[in-house]
């Protein structure tokens, strides 16, 4: 009962100075997946609902900028570990090149990130 109870609270806190939500969208999902759901959404203090349909809407409005700068990251960190060791008359293997590739691959979006939160520090700083 004590459940039923928050949850109409929770609905209640989260109606006051919105607009109404009028539409609804369904999703199924195995047992195993839900469980995965609630534990993100517990862990960043929202409900699933609220949790899933934040995750929805960031995504469907996300830009496309962010997988161009993603990229341009990418482009800097490949670019540098290229030049390196050509600058400094090493020679450099075709595997090595690979290697370098694949790791700019694996490792862009996390540096795209840290980039992105330099910027956002250093103008948070500024203000």
């Amino acid at each position: 009962m004590t459940e039923v109870i928050l949850d109409m609270q929770e609905r209640l806190r989260q109606r006051i100075g919105r607009p109404s939500r009028v539409r609804s969208i369904a999703i199924r999902f195995t047992e195993d997946e839900a469980r995965e759901l609630e534990d993100v959404a517990s862990a960043q203090g929202t409900t699933v609902r609220e949790w899933a349909r934040e995750f929805l809407l960031r995504e469907a409005r996300r830009d496309d900028a962010d997988a161009l700068f993603t990229e341009l990251v990418a482009t800097r960190m490949l670019m540098v570990n290229l030049f390196k060791p050509l600058i400094t008359g090493k020679s450099v293997s075709p595997e090595w090149v690979t290697e370098v590739m694949a790791a700019v691959r694996k490792e862009k979006r996390k540096a795209a990130q840290e980039v992105r939160r330099q910027y956002s520090e250093e103008n948070a700083g500024g203000r």
